[in-house]
């Protein structure tokens, strides 16, 4: 299936492929990780599984998650393991293909991108962000 969930971070928009979307969760509890690194913010149960539960712009920036929760999650496989990234809100699935990124495009964690109005949108690539996360935090994702 080609298209993406469009993602919101705060302002910015992201797509994730949605061949790797599990599903979208509002009202996800999340549950601190004594000693978590930087993007992650916990863990949440889902579904009968402990699932990493990970800052989506904390993740892309290198930085560290806003104060602030959301209690939007995406479920993913991040490349194969389940993660959820949390999200100011996830707007809706758009059935496009994306494009390659531009040469020279400052976006190493982009497949492609795709236009959503007058905007580019980069699609993430998540086995990019899967290796992040392993680099980041050890392999929060166990």
């Amino acid at each position: 299936m080609t298209g993406y969930l469009l993602v919101r971070v705060a302002h910015d928009l992201f797509g994730l492929p949605i061949e790797h979307v599990v599903e979208v969760i509002d009202n996800a509890e999340t549950e601190p990780v004594p000693g978590a690194r930087r993007s992650v913010r916990g863990v949440a149960h889902l579904r009968g599984g402990t699932v990493p539960v990970i800052h989506l712009g904390a993740l892309l920036s290198n930085g560290t998650p806003p104060r602030e929760r959301s209690s939007t999650v995406v479920v993913t496989r991040c490349p194969e393991r389940p993660v959820a990234f949390e999200v100011t809100d996830a707007d809706e699935v758009v059935r496009d293909a994306a494009r390659p990124v531009p040469p020279g495009g400052n976006m190493p964690w982009a497949s492609g991108i795709a236009s959503h109005g007058d905007q580019l949108i980069p699609i993430l690539d998540m086995a990019t962000l899967g290796e992040r996360l392993l680099l980041e935090s050890g392999d929060a994702t166990s």
